[in-house]
């Protein structure tokens, strides 16, 4: 235990995911040893998250207008929506250059455990997407585990209602350049059902 602001600096950046107690313990001292101008540019630029990153009005996407980048893009497809969990998911299928529709974030997935279900979710603002009928496909790109999956399947049914719209789930299976003995059999199984000619 250090004394007062330092071990404060450390018990607030062990809250952050990802960070255990060494690991914030090296970023606090870190941070004690590094200049103060460099402090203070980390500092200002966590205020600005704060006080100017918004959520996209239309897909919930961060974004600092009311409308995300994709959004604003008169060149996206507007009948494909990928409904992703988080905006990195955005960002990670982006980097693919292979998707040019437009996205749904839900803001997390349905997890009972942590108390997430689907109205903590951004589903019924998805479903108003959805009733004018422009799109035709809608792509589920939640992620392959558990809440993942509960996810895609509380939404596929919800989008059975909708006759004219395409639902699609991205294909799972074994990672490039990996071994077929380290693979899960969840995996190795998706692998299989998702076999195709070549």
């Amino acid at each position: 235990m250090y004394e007062g602001p330092v071990q404060d600096l450390i018990d607030e950046l062990g809250r952050l995911p990802g960070v255990g107690p060494k690991s914030a313990q090296r970023i606090a001292f870190h941070l004690l040893a590094a200049d103060a101008e460099d402090v203070e540019r980390l500092a200002d630029t966590l205020r600005r998250v704060k006080e100017k990153v918004r959520y996209c009005e239309v897909c919930f996407n961060v974004s600092q207008e009311e409308r995300c980048r994709v959004c604003r893009d008169p060149r996206r497809d507007p009948t494909m929506i990928c409904v992703v969990e988080e905006s990195k998911d955005v960002v990670a299928i982006e980097r693919t250059n292979e998707f040019r529709g437009t996205y749904h974030v839900l803001g997390g997935a349905i997890s009972p455990i942590d108390g997430i279900g689907p109205g903590d979710l951004h589903v019924r603002e998805l479903m108003q997407r959805l009733a004018d009928g422009t799109v035709t496909e809608v792509i589920l790109a939640t992620d392959p585990n558990l809440e993942g999956e509960a996810t895609a399947t509380f939404l596929s049914r919800m989008l059975a209602s909708f006759e004219d719209i395409r639902v699609t789930r991205l294909a799972s299976g074994l990672p490039v350049g990996g071994d077929l003995e380290y693979a899960d059999e969840v995996t190795l199984g998706r692998a299989f059902s998702g076999r195709r000619v070549l």
